[in-house]
C-alpha cells in the first residue's frame, strides 16, 4: 500500500507540504520536561515522519482509518505498538500514559476539532501542550478574547486553563484534497491554573447557559438556575456573554452557586 485515499466522511485532508509540517513539529515546547508526543489522525504520516526525526520525544499515533493504519505499519515500523486504530474522542488518556503528562499534535479533522479540543480539556491536568491545525476561522474563535462575536464557548474554556497564541495560516493547495477554507496553526500551553476558584463543573455549566443565548443579557440567560431577581441587581447581570473575561465567569460562577436555587 503506498497511498491512502482520503474519506470526505471522516474530515480528511492530507497535508503534502513537509515544509509546513517541520514548521508545525518545530512548534512543539513540551514544557515540564514533557516527553510523551501524541499526534492525532496521521493520515499518511507527514507529521509523523518529523517528528520521528525527534530522538527525545516519544512519538504514539492514534488514527481511525484503518486503511490509514496499514499505511503506518508499513511505513513508520519504528512506532512499533504505538499506532492506537481507535477514537481519540472515546480514549482515556490518564490509563493510556499512566497520568503522566503529555503533549499532543496534529492536523485536525475540521468535522471533530471542536470535540478535540473539549478532550483536550476533559484531561487539562495531563494535557501541558496542544499545537494543532485547524480551520482558520476556528483558530481565530479559539484565540479571540472578550468583546468579539466569535468570542465563545470554547475560547473561554479553553483560555481559563490554557494560553493560546495563533502561529501561522495555511493555504488550501498544500493539502490534498485542498479544503475550501484556510487552515491555521495554534498552540495551547497550560497556565498556572491548576484548579479554577469556583465550582469548575459550575463554571463549564454557567459559560455554557450564557453562550447559548448570547443575544441575551445575563439576567435572562442564566434564568434556568432560577436566581431571585434581588440577587441579579449587580450590572454585570446588564452584559451580555461575549463581553466577560475568564476572571469574570469565575466570579459569575461563585455569584450562581451562592443564589441558584437547586431543584
Amino acid at each position: 500500500m503506498d497511498s491512502v485515499k482520503a474519506k470526505k466522511h471522516l474530515g480528511q485532508h492530507f497535508l503534502a507540504d513537509p515544509n509546513i509540517a517541520r514548521n508545525i513539529v518545530e512548534a512543539l515546547r513540551l514544557p515540564d520536561g514533557v516527553t510523551e508526543v501524541l499526534e492525532i489522525g496521521p493520515g499518511m504520516g507527514v507529521l509523523t515522519e518529523t517528528l520521528l526525526q525527534h530522538p527525545e520525544y516519544r512519538t504514539s499515533v492514534v488514527e481511525i482509518d484503518r486503511e490509514s493504519v496499514a499505511y503506518l505499519q508499513k511505513h513508520f515500523p519504528a512506532l512499533g505498538d504505538r499506532i492506537y486504530s481507535q477514537d481519540f474522542l472515546k480514549m482515556d488518556l490518564g490509563k493510556l500514559y499512566n497520568n503522566q503528562p503529555i503533549t499532543i499534535i496534529g492536523n485536525f479533522p475540521y468535522n471533530i476539532s471542536s470535540q478535540i479540543y473539549f478532550q483536550v480539556l476533559a484531561h487539562r491536568q495531563q494535557v501541558r501542550e496542544c499545537v494543532g491545525m485547524i480551520q482558520k476561522e476556528v483558530a481565530d474563535r479559539l484565540a479571540e478574547g472578550p468583546g468579539s462575536k466569535t468570542y465563545g464557548i470554547l475560547s473561554v474554556l479553553l483560555q481559563a486553563f490554557y494560553d493560546i497564541e495563533y502561529l501561522f495560516t495555511v493555504p488550501p493547495h498544500v493539502f490534498n484534497p485542498p479544503p475550501k477554507v484556510q487552515s491555521a496553526v495554534i498552540r495551547l500551553t497550560r497556565n498556572a491554573t491548576e484548579k479554577l476558584d469556583c465550582d469548575e463543573k459550575l463554571f463549564f455549566q454557567v459559560v455554557k447557559q450564557a453562550f447559548q443565548t448570547r443575544r441575551k443579557t445575563l439576567r435572562n440567560a442564566l434564568k434556568p438556575f432560577g436566581m431571585p431577581a434581588e440577587t441579579t441587581t449587580d450590572p454585570i447581570f446588564d452584559k451580555r456573554a461575549e463581553q466577560l473575561s475568564v476572571a469574570d465567569f469565575v466570579g459569575l460562577t461563585k455569584h450562581v452557586e451562592q443564589h441558584r436555587v437547586v431543584a
